[in-house]
């Protein structure tokens, strides 16, 4: 609107002789004709003044009146005007136009000052965005009067500081990290897992990383010498160690099952994270570690371990000792959330082990981002595993799971410990399962069973009697259950699997802990290879105590209930069932069949029905009061359990 102003003033202030009310005779001398006495020559009374150059002599003593002719832009013609003649009214006129004069001159010049402040504007504003390009911030225009896009006068810069902010994608099955979206993983190639973190940043030079920190803590009670850091031979590495003794032991039933699970005993300086639903008994498994291990004898008598909560107070953790009566001496507590306060304050104590409870909890000075966050636990766990190869103290961690059951926030917390134990556990079920998951010094197939009690966990010798109920085999309620034998990690269990097959039922069929299309399969199989006309009954399967039956050896034991419940005929109760049905009705041996039937014959049952194939290997073993029966197929399955 300012710029269109101008522009008209600018116009009128050109062309103003042909728009104001005077007459000009020097300009219209050569296109206009003048009537009037004063612009006719004396000796010729209609001659006409053609010289522009020449003055017209007016004489302002006369009061006749002047006609004039001016170009009208309106009707695009000339026009033909007349005015007084009085010398007032002439002077009048001059000093109106000689004011107008003089406005249009100032409207001029404060355009041209509006002119150079916009200028001088663009200059600052471009030398601002260059410096702050050269500091590598993130730079935009907040558009003020600009035209077309360009910078112009009254925009400004508008930015944010360097590293305020930084957004992440982390595949939650693998730990890929990616600065932007992808589909599937470009690691594992598995869709859909990439989640998004947002890694807050700040731009001071006060930045601590977890390295840093466990460092300063470090240097001051154990220094490093500068000739220890050099590659040294495997030779030279292992000549100082002995393998036996490497390891911490733990001492007990109970240290015993935590033992066998982490492949021997606790690694020194070894940094183990410890998983699990809330009140599955992860702080109390710890808190009896520690007992142990401040009270082990086996490495020179007693010494401190420090259990660390930031969730509990030090009365609480009290509290819970003493109801599991724990009263160790060289156990110390400490309620704090800050890892360079933790570290700093163990110093005096050299302690043997160091319990964190929990890593989502605590907090490094110097990284942005509330505890929990990606950079904290991030940082926090590199802080600790720095701490614990340097000091070669063993460090646990307890770490919250997600609704899904996985350690809360990145895979990347799993890839940087040594060990990742699992601990599972049903609602209304007092039994708890321990399952490693990566174990840097040991197997992964181990599992260690207890029993939460109010003394606190407790070992479960026989591990099957989870899963196993008094049978009667006299009872005809007992038709459709028979027994399978499966292993989870290096343990061997034995479950119950029950069927019931009911005709004129409106519901085809009710699976539970078992895949639905092993189901099928199994119930076709027993309709086409065995010739059971199971297609007008409705059948129903279940796991006893909510177990997950997911490998192949149960399939018989499967096959065996429906038949039992079609049949009503009951199953003895001493009998076990191990293999694999394939398409043709065939049995098929499973791997660690002599685990297997080891197990069953140390739980004191009488026969044992396996695939034909593993009949000869293990023969020969020699189980004493118990027989292995071998079948090809299902039609002996049945021939041989449910004969007359």
């Amino acid at each position: 609107m300012q710029t269109t102003a101008m522009k008209v003033v600018r116009l009128f202030y050109t062309y103003k002789n042909r728009f104001l009310l005077k007459p000009n005779p020097i300009s219209l001398s050569r296109h206009f004709h003048l009537t009037t006495s004063p612009f006719l020559s004396k000796e010729s009374g209609l001659a006409v003044h053609s010289s522009a150059n020449d003055p017209i002599p007016i004489d302002s003593s006369k009061n006749d009146p002047l006609v004039w002719s001016v170009f009208d832009p309106i009707s695009d013609g000339t026009v033909t005007q007349s005015g007084a003649s009085s010398s007032a009214e002439f002077r009048e006129s001059e000093l109106r136009l000689s004011s107008f004069d003089e406005e249009v001159d100032g409207l001029a010049g404060e355009n041209l000052i509006k002119r150079e402040k916009t200028q001088m504007g663009l200059r600052n504003n471009r030398n601002e965005i260059e410096d702050l390009k050269k500091e590598k911030r993130y730079v935009g225009v907040k558009k003020g009067g600009s035209v077309n896009g360009a910078v112009g006068y009254g925009d400004r810069a508008v930015y944010r500081t360097k590293g305020k902010s930084k957004t992440s994608w982390v595949c939650e099955i693998c730990g890929f990290t990616s600065g932007q979206w992808w589909g599937s993983c470009r690691s594992c190639n598995e869709v859909g897992t990439m989640k998004q973190f947002f890694e807050a940043k700040i731009g001071g030079g006060n930045k601590v990383s977890g390295i840093e920190a466990s460092e300063n803590a470090v240097r001051s009670w154990l220094p490093q010498k500068p000739g220890e850091l050099r590659p040294l031979r495997l030779t030279d590495v292992n000549r100082g160690m002995n393998m036996l003794n490497w390891r911490i032991p733990l001492s007990g039933l109970f240290g015993s099952e935590v033992e066998r699970v982490l492949g021997g005993g606790l690694v020194p300086g070894s940094l183990v994270l410890v998983g699990g639903d809330p009140g599955v008994g992860k702080s109390t498994l710890l808190l009896q570690v520690a007992a142990i291990i401040a009270d082990s004898e086996d490495l020179g008598g007693s010494a401190p371990v420090v259990y660390v909560s930031g969730e509990e107070s030090v009365e609480q953790i009290g509290n819970r000792a003493d109801r599991m009566e724990i009263g160790t001496e060289e156990l110390y507590l400490y309620s704090s959330t800050d890892i360079e306060d933790i570290l700093g304050k163990i110093q005096h104590l050299s302690p043997r082990a160091l319990i964190i409870d929990s890593i989502q909890t605590v907090y490094l000075k110097g990284v942005a981002g509330s505890a929990g966050g990606l950079s904290q636990v991030k940082e926090c766990t590199s802080a600790l595993l720095r701490f614990a190869k340097t000091t070669n103290i063993p460090i646990l961690l307890i770490g919250h799971v997600n609704k899904s059951g996985d350690i809360a926030g990145p895979r990347v917390l799993e890839h940087i410990v040594d060990v990742v134990l699992y601990m599972e556990g049903e609602k209304y079920s007092s039994h708890r399962l321990l399952r490693p998951v990566k174990n840097r010094f040991g197997s992964t197939d181990e599992l260690g069973v207890f029993e939460m009690s109010q003394l606190g966990l407790a070992v479960v010798s026989n591990p099957s009697e989870i899963f196993l109920t008094e049978q009667h085999s006299d009872s005809d309620f007992l038709a459709g259950l028979a027994v399978a034998v499966i292993m989870d990690g290096s343990r061997s269990f034995l479950i119950e699997i029950q069927a019931l097959c009911v005709s004129g039922s409106s519901v085809s069929r009710h699976i539970n802990g078992i895949q639905s299309s092993r189901a099928d399969m199994i119930i076709s199989v027993l309709i086409k290879q065995a010739g059971l006309m199971l297609q007008e009954n409705a059948i129903f399967l279940n796991v006893v105590s909510g177990v997950m039956l997911t490998e192949t050896a149960g399939d018989v034991a499967i096959a065996a209930a429906i038949c039992s419940s079609f049949l009503e005929f009951p199953i003895p109760n001493n009998i076990a069932f191990i293999g694999e049905i394939g398409l043709g009705g065939e049995l098929r041996a499973v791997p660690r069949m002599e685990k297997r039937v080891h197990t069953v014959a140390k739980l004191g049952y009488k026969m044992c029905v396996i695939p034909k194939s593993a009949e000869k290997s293990l023969a020969n073993l020699g189980f004493q009061g118990m027989k292995i029966v071998g079948c090809k197929n299902l039609k002996e399955v049945i021939n041989t359990v449910f004969k007359a």
